[in-house]
């Protein structure tokens, strides 16, 4: 059995549609208009132990919808899910000792005590004797560098700080299964690279499941193998992070080097991105990298030329940018038949 299994979950909000003004007020009194929004559209997947997968969607595609349903937050409309074999919104204590929970834009530590009198009470809850609680606590601390902070309190703490306790926190009764929702946001680079670093080093070695949703693709790029896309709350890919890259992209960058490119028109070749005296950056179609190359090659004096795949995060962000065409079309195409 898979760690983490969901099959078909959906997760339908009835929504009051209100018209406005004095008029509509009164209308809504006695009737009322709902809309059904499918937060979560029949999402099926499977996550193995060990797995630190990432969950990729724009604002509103459903990802906190999901990750709540598995972690007993929310019941689903329908569908069924086990994590670690249990149903998560029966609310087992068997399973709540067993998971966590970090959502980066919420805090779980008590905002006027210290943070180590935060992780004393989350100690209490759990029933963790204290010198295992010790000996977890001190190790992640070093990990995150933060053992000179744990009797501030967690108001004076920096963004980056109060996040590296949120993950003690979230860590103490050392768990199986990890959900991470935007753990890094509002995070300077620093912070960042010492979260993703701790987060790689501490699931290699406690071989726990993690899902891990960010709008920060370096977060995606570094952490993750696999990814899991969703938008609109239904599955679009679930695969090898570089399949996304060889499925959905049509495009390489070519960078060239020249002793002299001359007055040479490059947009006859591809999209320019970038041009100086001396180089230039084009984003070719990928049947005709080839071609291009050759006849660069040619004809000007080329010192340098490097062919490389467009970057993880623009493949995303023009992989949303059609979803969202063909939804729209589709939504057209829907009323276009319903007025005729």
């Amino acid at each position: 059995m898979s760690a983490i299994e969901a099959h078909d979950l959906t997760k339908v909000y009835r929504t009051y549609r209100k018209e406005g003004g004095l008029r509509g007020s009164i209308k809504g009194l006695f009737r009322r208009k709902y809309e059904e929004t499918r937060a979560a559209d029949g999402i099926s997947f499977a996550i193995e132990e060990g797995e630190l997968v990432g969950f990729l969607g724009p604002n509103g595609a459903g990802k906190t919808t999901v990750l709540k349903m598995l972690s007993g937050l929310l019941n689903p409309t329908s569908g069924d899910a086990r994590v670690l074999g249990f149903v998560p919104w029966e609310r087992s204590n068997e399973l709540k000792r067993q998971f966590s929970l970090v959502m980066g834009q919420k805090n779980a530590l008590w905002w006027d005590l210290p943070a180590q009198e935060s992780l004393e009470l989350n100690r209490a809850i759990y029933g963790i004797e204290r010198e295992r609680f010790k000996k977890v606590v001190n190790g992640l601390a070093d990990l995150l560098d933060v053992q000179d902070k744990m009797n501030v309190m967690v108001r004076e703490l920096s963004l980056g700080e109060r996040m590296k306790m949120e993950l003690i926190s979230a860590l103490i009764h050392e768990p199986r299964v990890l959900f991470l929702d935007e753990p890094t946001i509002g995070l300077d680079v620093v912070s960042q690279k010492r979260v993703r670093e701790f987060l790689r080093v501490y699931n290699s070695e406690h071989r726990i499941v993690t899902m891990l949703t960010s709008h920060y693709m370096q977060d995606i790029e570094e952490l993750c193998d696999r990814v899991i896309v969703i938008d609109h709350g239904k599955i679009f890919f679930d695969g090898p992070l570089n399949s996304i890259i060889d499925r959905f992209s049509g495009y390489k960058i070519v960078s060239l080097t020249f002793q002299d490119a001359g007055e040479r028109d490059f947009s006859l070749l591809g999209e320019v991105i970038a041009q100086t005296p001396v180089s230039v950056q084009l984003k070719v179609p990928r049947a005709k990298v080839t071609e291009t190359c050759r006849e660069l090659l040619a004809e000007c004096a080329v010192i340098d030329i490097n062919v490389q795949e467009l970057p993880v995060e623009e493949v995303i962000r023009q992989l949303f940018g059609e979803q969202a065409t063909l939804r729209n079309a589709a939504e057209t195409a829907l009323s276009d038949g319903a007025k005729s």
